[in-house]
């Protein structure tokens, strides 16, 4: 059975958030209906008339891509330009389109994660700090029988998590006092009287985008008829999001040994580099696609090496005088290695969704640049 695009979305945005891409991007469902319901979704980094050939002959009703298609606004919609023949070939064709791009780079095991990985890195944090979660402390008064059912289903639907720690709660035992008054259906007591019950205080840290749905599906566990919850403010710099990623090496080697290394990651002919081929390299930065600009933000935290895609020759001048050295992996290499992994986990989600829709991952080579 087909299921319909806007649960697909729902997984897309735990997979890749909306909130995390930056402000002047173009991202989400660029082209088709919510409503609409899909048997095949074609993964691939972006829209090219190959790739929507490929959708054609393979049956496809929705692409999911990196990079948007629309990203500058249409004001009409022209077979003789390349973007537009492209959209008017997509809805021709009833092929709808959704991008996950800055969101997805800076999502955990987006871009810049499965980078990371590649070259073994540990320790990594992102490199520049682009979203950080605000967290508040939820407190609710529950019951002595109720209180485990009520913990779990808060932590379920996201409370309680604390770095690489989840199910985190704190519980004190006191006495609860209320009198059911006129019109109450009381679960424990009866209308008129004082009520002394042993109770526990349930208390964990949520996550604001989180606490909407948390208190709805605490609230729905609880036993009281009126659910006596406090939601307190925090400070604390628990959780950030960011642009790229810094780490170290598990082992040093020289900058010349890391281009190699690389290169037979990315699958690549040849690569570009600025700095001594003999420096010892230990800690790294990154960033997948067009991230020339953070060369700057690497220096400032010690990065021995920063690799990225299309450094230009003013980029690779001042990252010299810098005494920086700097990989330039390709815009394509270094996103294009996104797609296996996001096929995989969206196979993964639709099977946990139990969701009949196939999940394809395009064979086109796309790469504009080629090598002799």
């Amino acid at each position: 059975m087909a299921e319909k695009i806007k649960n697909i979305i729902r997984i897309m945005e735990d997979i890749a958030p909306s909130y995390l891409a930056e402000s002047w991007d173009n991202i989400g469902l660029q082209i088709g209906d919510y409503e609409k319901e899909v048997n095949k979704i074609l993964v691939c980094l972006e829209v090219t008339q190959s790739i929507i050939d490929e959708g054609i002959q393979k049956n496809i009703d929705m692409i999911v891509c990196h990079h948007p298609l629309i990203f500058k606004p249409i004001k009409r919609i022209r077979r003789d330009d390349p973007i537009q023949s492209m959209i008017h070939k997509l809805i021709k064709h009833d092929i709808s389109l959704y991008c996950a791009h800055t969101n997805l780079d800076v999502a955990k095991g987006g871009t810049s994660d499965v980078l990371a990985q590649s070259l073994n890195l540990v320790g990594v944090v992102p490199l520049v700090k682009t979203h950080e979660e605000k967290y508040l402390k939820l407190v609710v008064y529950v019951p002595k029988d109720y209180v485990e059912k009520v913990g779990e289903v808060m932590c379920t639907y996201g409370a309680g998590h604390v770095g690489n720690y989840s199910h985190c709660t704190f519980r004190s035992e006191g006495i609860g006092t209320f009198m059911p008054l006129g019109g109450t259906n009381p679960f424990i007591g009866s209308q008129g009287n004082i009520e002394k019950v042993c109770e526990h205080r349930l208390e964990s840290i949520v996550s604001k985008k989180d606490l909407h749905k948390i208190i709805e599906n605490m609230i729905k566990a609880h036993p009281y008829e009126e659910v006596a919850y406090d939601i307190i403010p925090l400070e604390n710099k628990i959780h950030y999001e960011g642009l790229g990623r810094v780490g170290q090496l598990e082992k040093n080697m020289t900058l010349s040994m890391l281009c190699k290394t690389i290169k037979e990651k990315l699958n690549m002919k040849t690569i570009k580099f600025i700095g001594n081929p003999q420096k010892e390299i230990k800690k790294v930065g990154l960033c997948t696609g067009s991230g020339a600009e953070f060369i700057d933000d690497a220096y400032k935290v010690s990065c021995d090496c920063y690799i990225t895609g299309d450094v230009k020759y003013h980029d690779a001048q001042y990252a010299n005088e810098l005494g920086m050295a700097v990989i330039d992996a390709g815009h394509f290499e270094t996103e294009n290695i996104i797609c296996r992994p996001l096929f995989e986990t969206l196979k993964d989600h639709m099977q946990m969704n139990q969701y009949n829709v196939e999940i394809l991952l395009s064979d086109e080579d796309i790469n504009p640049f080629k090598t002799i």
